[in-house]
């Protein structure tokens, strides 16, 4: 009997912790509801646009109604489409490095300083100071080269980001999305500030990341995610729970019959 007992323990131990191993619902959807265990972000969002950088790269493309000023001070016309598609051609020869001067060298223009402005404030400078010297409409000025990580997941790799604003939705779905048994509790977040490189965790479950720090991507960020203690178990729905559950059993019974 006292054989028997200590049998029924062990396999009410393994049963256990197979059953807080499962992976459910709870643990991979997103959009949850705050709780005990989903963090809220209340009142934490924080989001300004973009300002330049030293060693950004801008696009830059001045339109004019006169033909003659577009070719002086744009170039050949296909420059829009090398520089945008992220062809090195496009971008070596057709984008602006911002210097450690905080300035761009522009042909016929010379040196203007950009480094802090928006792209909104940067596209106003240059209509500023291009006027009084070129009959011109309008200049167009876009930041390329933009790119953010994703490391562990599943999802591991470099990825653009090709518009003003990617939420961190977007960026998962551009890298595919965390598999299963990616941690979506505790994804680490290695962004440059102007206090230097942070390290911060959030929880991508929960509904109130919209209201969070984390929603937006920016350029450079490495978004890392861990895996799961339960990878180890992988139970993943209820067959592979029954599966293992019996297949448990049967070692135990195994075990007992060598054991008596």
């Amino acid at each position: 009997m006292n054989h028997i007992s200590k049998f029924s323990n062990i396999v009410v131990l393994i049963l256990v912790v197979q059953f807080s191993s499962c992976i459910t619902a709870h643990k991979i959807n997103y959009l949850q509801q705050p709780n005990a265990a989903i963090p809220a972000y209340k009142d934490t969002f924080s989001f300004n646009d973009y300002k330049l950088k030293k060693g950004d790269r801008v696009f830059i493309k001045i339109y004019s109604w006169d033909e003659k000023t577009n070719a002086l001070l744009n170039g050949s016309s296909n420059i829009e489409q090398l520089a945008m598609s992220g062809s090195s051609s496009g971008n070596e020869l057709y984008t602006y490095l911002i210097q450690p001067s905080g300035k761009v060298n522009l042909p016929m223009i010379g040196e203007v300083y950009l480094e802090g402005q928006t792209v909104r404030e940067a596209k106003e400078t240059l209509e500023k100071l291009i006027r009084p010297v070129f009959e011109i409409s309008s200049v167009d000025v876009r930041i390329t080269g933009r790119f953010f990580s994703v490391i562990g997941g599943g999802a591991t790799g470099r990825y653009p980001l090709n518009k003003e604003k990617i939420n961190i939705f977007e960026a998962l779905a551009m890298a595919g999305d965390i598999d299963t048994y990616g941690d979506r509790s505790k994804i680490r977040i290695i962004r440059e500030t102007n206090r230097g490189t942070q390290v911060k965790f959030f929880d991508v479950r929960s509904v109130d990341i919209i209201h969070s720090e984390f929603y937006y991507v920016e350029p450079n960020d490495v978004i890392y995610i861990q895996d799961m203690n339960e990878q180890f178990f992988s139970v993943t729905s209820f067959a592979s729970l029954l599966s293992t559950v019996f297949a448990t059993l049967s070692f135990g019974i195994f075990i007992y019959g060598l054991a008596r």
